[in-house]
């Protein structure tokens, strides 16, 4: 299985629902402030709120542009971003190994692009991220 994996930090808000475009009024504006996301996120939080979870390619970036934009952020948190060659059984080899180290991956999102690859983002408690991270080779 190819696949390559390195650390990611992710950084969360929550905002008030205003129907639609409230993500993409957050995602155009980091877009244009130059900000590149290697993974986003956005789930209900009640009835009137959402919850964005941004994880930046360049985390000083991603600060410039929440403090420009007064944009309260939670992180950076750690976290682990697997990529790779979909193949039955790749993520179970992800957490294979995280299972090995005694880490506890306590949430994960994955997707694959269609075209046999891909993404997956695997969140991991400050405490045990050098763990997971040695463990995966990182």
């Amino acid at each position: 299985m190819a696949f390559s994996i390195r650390r990611a930090s992710y950084y969360y808000t929550t905002v008030k629902s205003g129907g639609p475009g409230e993500a993409y009024r957050l995602l155009a504006r980091l877009a244009e402030l130059e900000v590149n996301l290697l993974a986003f996120a956005a789930v209900p939080f009640g009835p009137n709120r959402v919850q964005l979870t941004l994880f930046p390619e360049d985390e000083s970036r991603l600060e410039a542009a929440s403090n420009k934009e007064h944009l309260s952020l939670d992180g950076p948190h750690p976290a682990l971003l697997a990529q790779g060659d979909d193949e039955l059984g790749a993520l179970a080899g992800v957490h294979a190994k995280l299972h090995e180290a005694a880490v506890d991956a306590y949430a994960s999102m994955g997707v694959t692009d269609g075209r046999g690859s891909f993404g997956y983002v695997v969140y991991v408690r400050p405490e045990d991220a050098d763990r997971a991270a040695e463990a995966l080779g990182v």
